[in-house]
Formats: structure tokens, sequence, C-alpha cells
């Protein structure tokens, strides 16, 4: 399943990247996200409550941040299991100034899903996706102290 979207934030590339490397800020503003715990460097366990459509599940795994260029850009990596099936994707995130005080954020990526998540129908995981991608841009707005626009 392919991932994709962007968003304008009334923000410096570097004030976005704070809150993105930040495990609590990154937890609040992930949606289904209940807790990141750290386990290294750049590692972390994501456990996470999920709803896909007509599918309801519990995911635990790992969160990687990977191949940090700040305040430009990173992946991340996911693998997360669970009952009703796992998730496995690369998201790669960019942060590109578009002025003294806004900045474009995009990612692009693709997840695998398998079991039950996979058989659930890409037209049901696209729209889910894109539900989710709204709620995180809409609470990364939060975080940085904008309206969203």
């Amino acid at each position: 399943m392919k991932l994709k979207g962007q968003h304008n934030f009334k923000a410096t590339p570097a004030i976005l990247w704070e809150k993105l490397m930040d495990p609590d800020t990154l937890a609040r503003v992930t949606p289904g996200v209940s807790r990141l715990e750290r386990k290294g460097d750049d590692q972390f366990e994501a456990i996470a409550d999920v709803k896909l459509g007509p599918v309801k599940g519990s995911f635990t795994g790992e969160l990687s941040v990977l191949e940090k260029k700040e305040p430009e850009s990173f992946t991340l990596n996911i693998q997360q299991k669970s009952k009703i099936g796992n998730v496995s994707a690369d998201v790669h995130i960019h942060l590109k100034p578009l002025s003294d005080e806004e900045t474009e954020m995009s990612f692009d990526g693709k997840a695998k899903l398998s079991g039950l998540l996979a058989r659930t129908g890409q037209r049901v995981l696209s729209g889910v996706a894109n539900t989710l991608t709204k709620q995180f841009f809409s609470a990364m707005e939060e975080e940085v102290g904008n309206n969203p626009t």
C-alpha cells in the first residue's frame, strides 16, 4: 500500500524537527499510538490501537528513525504485529522551507500488510490511510500552535 501526503505548517523546519524527534510528541500526534518507549538511540517500542474499516486491533512492535539529515529529512521504519495481521512500513519524511516562517512537510512510503489486514481490501485501507494522515497533520498543527489550514 502506497503512503503519500503533504501539508504546510506555520513553523520552521527546526521547530517541526524538534517536535518529530520527541517521542512524547510523536506518540500524541500519531493516530492510534498510545505509547512510544525508547529502546535505544532512535529505536522505540510502539504500542498502537487502530481501527481499519471493519477491522480493529492492538499492535506492538518497533519504530526506528533512520537516515536522519537534520532538519531536512528522515525515514521511519515501522514493524508492527497483532492478532489481525502484521504491518511493515518505510516512510520517508521531508521538511522543505517555503519561507522564514512556513515549512512543507511531505511523506512518501510503502506499507506491507499481512493476515486479515491484507484481506480487508485496498479501497478500505486507502480511505483509512487518508483519514489517519489528516488526523496526524491536524494534531501536528495543534502541537506547533497553528490553526489547521
